[in-house]
């Protein structure tokens, strides 16, 4: 090559690399402050690095080989001017806040999901990181807070995949103080606190624990004068100016900030329909049905007594609830049995060692899937095995037939007996339906009772 060629092409090479270097090192926080200079030691010069007009030329004659390491020189090869992530110039709240607002600035005005906006979004990350590191938490936020009947304790879980109830956007746990009520499990910023005007669902779970068995009792969106049945602000089905949304549990309307769609077993669908299918309810119905799931407050005889005909499954738990009745006695004055604390058995059902006739809406729900019958099952042959089996004195304390007076030693539990409502006598079913229908033992103390109260004859005395 003539030397002017390999001239002109070492200032080609120079121009593309210097092109290049700005291209990928353009600093996002410096764009709108313009051409800046980089200032150097006392030893070295300042380079603009954003005006063309600065660029040094190549000296004439100059080498082409002395290209590379003139770029070197001029410290081209590295990024000096913007700052490394994790490196913050600011030291105190004022200047990081600043720093954010800037960073804000220039995510907006970005092309949207170019690489250099999302470079800009991590940079904005690490600084309010870095903000509330220099914060104190403690300062003016207390651990706990009551209100409106809520007990809300500062959560210091950093997961970002919370909601807040109240303003429905995600809790930022990395750089946001947020709260949680131990019992409704209420979530909110602490911010929002100020803004809650719904009480805890817990004091209501509390003092009036009862469903609505009414099936989506709708009395119309004229009746709440068109406003959200909670926060009160203005709903109309047109969604102007905000959308109306059917909670299918209350059959009222709410607002999109206080219905998420949130989908739940509707209660008076199962009584009266055997219908598990989920319904949108609102925020408020979500979390009442959710704390009184396990709560055994539907009394299935007296609400809807057909379902027992239709149900085969609710028939065989009756039964063997009926039987675990039956051996609670036993238990009681067992020892072993209360040492090997067999009733805890069902301590998640404690129901079941009370009566045989209320049913919380898990035990519909496991019914209706088959997981009840099978755990409920499992436990009465364990209470049997004890008792006919394993304990000497409970098995001392069976029957023996009044009636054949043959026969093994019987249970009122056994599916073989009947057992007479009045004295708990305990006979073969076929005897005592073959003999008669009046328990032979309670005729027997109807006649020693009548013999003692019997009036004396007079002719006899005489």
């Amino acid at each position: 090559r003539t030397p002017l060629k390999m001239k002109a092409w070492n200032a080609m090479e120079y121009d593309e690399k210097l092109a290049r270097f700005r291209q990928a090192h353009l600093n996002p926080f410096n764009k709108e402050l313009g051409p800046r200079q980089h200032e150097q030691g006392p030893s070295e010069e300042a380079l603009d690095i954003s005006s063309e007009e600065t660029l040094p030329e190549l000296p004439p004659g100059e080498p082409g080989f002395h290209c590379s390491e003139r770029v070197m020189d001029l410290g081209l090869s590295e990024d000096h001017f913007s700052r490394p992530v994790g490196l913050f110039l600011a030291s105190d709240v004022q200047q990081l806040q600043q720093a954010i607002e800037e960073c804000k600035q220039v995510i907006l005005e970005l092309p949207e999901q170019s690489e250099k906006q999302k470079d800009a979004v991590v940079r904005l990350i690490h600084l309010r990181l870095k903000l509330q590191e220099l914060k104190d938490p403690n300062e003016d936020e207390p651990n706990i807070r009551v209100l409106l009947e809520h007990r809300f304790y500062k959560e210091k879980s950093k997961s970002v995949k919370q909601t807040c109830d109240k303003c429905n956007t995600i809790i930022w746990g990395l750089i946001q103080t947020w709260y949680t009520c131990t019992g409704c499990y209420y979530r909110c910023h602490s911010k929002c606190l100020s803004l809650i005007s719904k009480p805890c669902v817990s004091s209501k779970v509390s003092h009036q624990a009862e469903y609505e068995l009414n099936i989506c009792p709708e009395t119309g969106l004229d009746s709440q004068d068109y406003r959200c049945a909670e926060c009160r602000v203005p709903i109309s089905l047109r969604g102007v100016p905000s959308e109306a949304r059917q909670c299918d549990y209350t059959g009222q309307y709410y607002c999109s900030h206080c219905h998420w769609n949130d989908l739940a077993i509707i209660p008076a669908r199962v009584v009266h329909n055997w219908d598990f299918e989920p319904r949108k309810v609102s925020r408020c119905s979500l979390r009442y049905l959710a704390l009184m799931v396990s709560r055994p407050v539907l009394r299935l005889r007296e609400i809807n007594p057909l379902l027992f005909n239709y149900v085969e499954e609710l028939v065989e738990i009756r039964k063997l609830r009926q039987d675990i009745l039956l051996m609670k006695p036993y238990f009681i004055t067992c020892k072993e049995a209360m040492e090997a604390r067999l009733l805890l058995q069902l301590q998640d059902r404690q129901h079941f060692v009370e009566n045989d006739e209320m049913y919380s809406i898990q035990d519909l729900l496991d019914v209706h899937v088959g997981r009840l019958g099978c755990s409920l099952t499992e436990t009465h042959t364990l209470f049997a095995k004890h008792i006919k089996l394993d304990c000497e004195r409970c098995q001392a304390k069976g029957f023996v037939c009044e009636l054949c007076r043959e026969g093994d030693v019987l249970f009122p539990f056994d599916s073989h007996t009947s057992v007479c409502a009045d004295c708990s006598a305990v006979f073969h079913r076929d005897c005592y339906y073959d003999n008669s229908t009046t328990c032979p033992k309670c005729a027997r103390l109807n006649l020693r009772k009548q013999s003692l109260f019997q009036e004396p004859d007079p002719d006899l005395d005489a």
